[in-house]
């Protein structure tokens, strides 16, 4: 006899859904709430009281109105109550902000991150930051999590970074390490950059709306998150979106992951660097020095300019071809390029494309620009609160 859920759960799910509704949305009003999430006034009323209890949102009137009558009260998230850490460890600077319930970003912190640089040796700096902002902290704030964005291949289950080709790292544990230096009895959960920052801008940003995703970061490789039907497409063990790895020249450079020919040896950082002749140089200041010569009239950096973007093309008419999404989104060094070779880009996309697939494809930057990564990861320590309000906090 299959048995329903109880009251308890349907109060507990209706408790996440609201939260989430303004987590995402922002200031709501009691009416949008009833209309959108299909219950009745009464129960909305006692379901926001059970979260104005909680401490997790407050409830007004509107700042504005141009109605007659009694306006309906709006619902709004405790950003500066509740919160959470989130962190984007990229290979030449390490990130961290607290970003609270609703998305906004509270605090921020930044350090150049030196290349070599191993977990062990990264987790106290960030714990360093994290000490640092609990100063400003407001009387009674509550940290609910804390979310690492990461480049490389991050292990689902627990957040093992089991390879970072362009970091150096093999078999990371960033989460338990940073989670020690922490000090604080909240979890950390970790994920990839790109598919955190896919999430972000899925969520709050440009492709907010859109079910289908492909979002291409770039820092000194290439990295996609992807969406697929509304959902993060993270493959079995969480090793999706290694687009930068898809062999697209059999015969090419040797990429840093061991194989030759790898996409990003034509697109990443070290590709555009080589072909501009400045290989002693690196980092994500001297690709732009590169795209800033190319509109000076640079001949040399013209030519890396375009066949960086001609590559860039091909590679994501494979990946439309493939996945048939509404939106691609470019951001890290993927935006700078994509900026300084649109025309590059588009033309190799409409000419391997299938028109099928590019009916309906926009090409886009991110809405959320550097954040993404941040937000991202923010989210991924959200999850938990949404999921069933009344347990944390």
């Amino acid at each position: 006899m299959r048995v329903g859920p109880s009251q308890d759960e349907i109060r507990r799910q209706n408790l996440g859904a609201l939260l989430r509704y303004v987590h995402l949305h922002g200031a709501t009003t009691r009416a949008e709430l009833t209309n959108t999430l299909g219950l009745n006034r009464s129960t909305i009323g006692a379901l926001t009281a059970d979260l104005a209890a909680a401490g997790l949102v407050s409830e007004g009137a509107p700042r504005e109105t141009g109605r007659a009558g009694r306006p309906s009260l709006v619902v709004r998230p405790e950003s500066d109550r509740v919160f959470a850490y989130a962190y984007s460890i990229e290979v030449d600077r390490m990130r961290a902000a607290r970003v609270g319930l609703g998305g906004a970003v509270l605090d921020r912190w930044e350090l150049d991150r030196p290349r070599g640089l191993t977990a062990t040796e990264a987790a106290p700096l960030l714990a360093g930051a994290v000490k640092e902002m609990r100063h400003g902290l407001p009387q009674g704030a509550v940290c609910v999590g804390a979310g690492v964005a990461v480049c490389g291949m991050v292990r689902r289950d627990d957040g093992l970074v089991r390879l970072g080709p362009t970091t150096g790292w093999v078999d990371e544990p960033i989460g338990t390490t940073l989670g020690s230096e922490l000090g604080v009895d909240v979890p950390v959960t970790v994920g990839n950059v790109a598919d955190v920052a896919a999430f972000a801008e899925h969520a709050r940003g440009v492709a907010a709306g859109c079910d289908n995703v492909i979002y291409l970061y770039g820092d000194v490789g290439v990295g996609a998150g992807i969406i697929a039907g509304g959902r993060r497409l993270t493959g079995h063990g969480g090793y999706s979106g290694e687009v930068g790895h898809m062999v697209v020249t059999r015969d090419g450079v040797r990429c840093e992951c061991g194989n030759r020919g790898c996409w990003e040896t034509e697109i990443g950082e070290h590709a555009l660097l080589r072909a501009a002749e400045r290989s002693d140089a690196r980092g994500r200041e001297a690709m732009l020095a590169v795209f800033d010569a190319a509109d000076r009239g640079d001949a040399r950096a013209q030519t890396a300019v375009r066949q960086a973007g001609d590559w860039l093309g091909f590679g994501v008419a494979n990946l439309v071809n493939i996945f048939n999404p509404e939106m691609v989104i470019f951001g890290g060094t993927m935006r700078d390029l994509y900026l300084a070779a649109a025309a590059q880009v588009r033309s190799r996309l409409n000419s391997n494309g299938l028109p099928a697939c590019l009916e309906h494809v926009r090409l886009r930057t991110p809405k959320l620009g550097e954040d993404a990564p941040l937000v991202g990861a923010a989210e991924l320590a959200f999850d938990r609160l949404l999921a069933d309000p009344l347990d944390v906090g």
